[in-house]
C-alpha cells in the first residue's frame, strides 16, 4: 500500500505566510501540518509515499530529505492547479494496482489509522458539519455505506462532511474513473474534484465505499483552525526546551525549539516556537512563532509570525509572513 500526500497548493487563505513557505511546512506544536500526517502514516507502517507538489514544491523536497532521510519516496509535480482529482491522476505511473490511502496535505485527523488501512471495503472519512456547503459532501445509507458524494453542493443532502482522507483498494477503477472526469468540463474555478471521480466509481462502476467517522477533524488551511490545532495539539505533546530563560515564566501547554533565548517574558499557554528565535519583554499566548524569529516588547495573542521574522512594539493580532520587519512602537 502506498500513501498519497498532494501538498501542491498556494495557502491563499494563509498569506502572507504562504507566499515564501509551503502552507505544508508551517509549525504547529512542534512539528510542521506535513510531518504530522506522515509520522501518523509511518506508525501504523506504511512505508511508500508518493507527493504531489507545485508551489514552492523544491522545499517540500528538501524537507522530506532532511527529516526523513530514509523514507521511500517520489514526487509527482502538479505545474497547474487544477484541483484534487487531477493531482491524483499526476500520480498513476507510481500506483501499480495497489491499495493507496490519499491523505489531503492540509488536513490533521484522529483516527484509527490501524483499522482503515485492514478495511476490506474502501472508505471515505467524515464528520458532521454545522454548513457543509463548503466541503465535500458524502449522502449515507444504512450501516454508513456511501450512497453519493457531491462537491460544495448549494443544496447539501447530508452534513457529513469529507475530511481529506481516502482509503481506496480499487486504484485501477480510480484512475479509470479520473480519466474520465478529466475530459469533461472543470468546475467553474477551473478543478477537477476527486469527489467527481468517486461518484463515478459508485455511481456507474458500482463500488462500494463506506464511511469512517473521524475523533477530530482540523482543516489547516485558515489561521483560526491552524491556532486550534496548536492549541489541541500542544495538550498532547507538551514540550519545552529553550536553552536560556532568563526571568521568564512559562505556560504550558508549549513547544519550544532548540536554540531559542527567551528573557524577561511570559511564554504561553498554547503556543510554539522554531528554533533560534529570540524573544525579550514579551507576552505571547495562543500563538505560533517561526523559527529565526525576533520578538521585543510586544504582546501578542492569536497571531502567526513567520521565519525570520522582527517585530517589536505593542498589542496586537497578526499574522506575519516570512522577512517582515515591524515597528509598532
Amino acid at each position: 500500500m502506498k500513501a498519497i500526500i498532494p501538498v501542491a497548493g498556494a495557502g491563499t487563505k494563509l498569506r502572507p505566510l504562504t507566499y515564501t513557505q509551503p502552507k505544508a511546512l508551517i509549525p504547529i506544536a512542534g512539528k510542521t501540518i506535513l510531518s504530522v500526517i506522515v509520522d501518523q502514516l509511518i506508525e501504523a507502517g506504511v512505508v511508500e509515499f508518493v507527493f504531489v507538489i507545485g508551489y514552492l514544491g523544491e522545499k517540500i523536497q528538501d524537507y522530506i530529505a532532511h527529516q526523513y532521510p530514509s523514507l521511500q519516496c517520489s514526487f509527482v509535480t502538479q505545474n497547474d492547479r487544477k484541483g484534487t482529482g487531477h493531482a491524483i491522476w499526476l500520480t498513476k505511473d507510481e500506483i501499480n494496482n495497489e491499495e493507496i490511502i490519499i491523505v489531503l496535505g492540509d488536513t490533521i485527523c484522529d483516527y484509527n489509522l490501524n483499522n482503515l488501512i485492514q478495511s476490506p471495503i474502501s472508505l471515505i472519512g467524515v464528520q458532521k458539519v454545522e454548513d457543509p456547503r463548503n466541503f465535500g459532501v458524502a449522502e449515507l445509507g444504512e450501516e454508513d455505506r456511501v450512497l453519493h458524494v457531491f462537491e460544495k453542493p448549494m443544496i447539501p443532502k447530508s452534513n457529513m462532511a469529507m475530511v481529506g482522507i481516502y482509503f481506496i483498494k480499487e486504484t485501477q477503477q480510480l484512475f479509470n474513473a479520473l480519466d474520465i472526469v478529466l475530459q469533461q468540463e472543470p468546475t467553474a474555478s477551473g478543478e477537477y474534484p476527486l469527489t467527481n471521480a468517486i461518484e463515478q466509481m459508485i455511481s456507474v462502476d458500482h463500488i462500494r465505499f463506506d464511511a469512517f467517522r473521524v475523533n477530530t477533524w482540523f482543516d489547516c488551511g485558515k489561521k483560526e483552525t491552524l491556532l486550534t490545532t496548536n492549541a489541541t495539539l500542544l495538550k498532547k505533546t507538551d514540550n519545552q526546551s529553550a536553552e536560556d530563560q532568563e526571568s521568564t515564566v512559562i505556560i504550558h501547554p508549549v513547544s519550544i525549539a532548540k536554540g531559542c533565548v527567551i528573557k524577561n517574558s511570559i511564554i504561553g499557554p498554547n503556543v510554539t516556537i522554531g528554533e533560534a528565535t529570540k524573544i525579550e519583554f514579551s507576552i505571547i499566548k495562543n500563538s505560533i512563532i517561526g523559527s529565526y524569529a525576533e520578538l521585543e516588547d510586544v504582546l501578542l495573542h492569536g497571531s502567526i509570525i513567520g521565519n525570520d521574522a522582527f517585530v517589536r512594539g505593542s498589542s496586537q493580532s497578526l499574522n506575519i509572513g516570512d522577512n517582515t520587519e515591524i515597528d509598532l512602537r
